[in-house]
């Protein structure tokens, strides 16, 4: 994968998690821009998942890393929009899988489900695992809402 600066977003309960990804990504030397939330304090994921969306539409960052309690909610938030192809992942099968056929440009991660090593694992597999094309493209070619 093509990394630019990774954006990250998070909700409340997401936010620990997030805390680790910043970490995971200066460990390995990856810029990253944070579209919050900045604390724990109860706040709306739909508000952060915009934000990551439309900095991946507009060129600001490029892919994106999500969290909210279950990674449901954000993950429908970012899927609203029609460039974004958002994944909820909980193990790195799945990671490699959406990256492989689905060419996802954000990872989306259940805060309250995965612990650290596991997140690890996931955006180890997300990060290095490219785009197979061929008949993935033609699939993906079909997700966009076209009236």
């Amino acid at each position: 994968m093509d990394i630019k600066t990774i954006g990250i977003a998070s909700d409340h309960a997401g936010y620990q998690l997030k805390q680790y990804v910043k970490q995971y990504l200066d460990e390995h030397g990856i810029a990253y821009k944070d579209y919050g939330t900045l604390s724990e304090e109860s706040c709306d994921y739909s508000d952060f998942g915009h934000a990551l969306a439309k900095g991946i539409e507009q060129g600001e960052v490029f892919p994106g890393i999500a969290i909210c309690g279950s990674g449901e909610g954000i993950n429908m938030t970012l899927n609203k929009h029609q460039s974004i192809r958002a994944g909820l992942c909980w193990i790195p099968e799945i990671a490699h899988l959406i990256r492989q056929h689905n060419n996802a440009n954000v990872l989306v991660m259940p805060g309250r489900f995965i612990d650290n090593d596991m997140a690890k694992k996931i955006m180890d597999e997300f990060l290095n695992t490219e785009f197979e094309g061929g008949r993935h493209q033609r699939r993906i070619d079909k997700i966009p809402v076209c009236e």
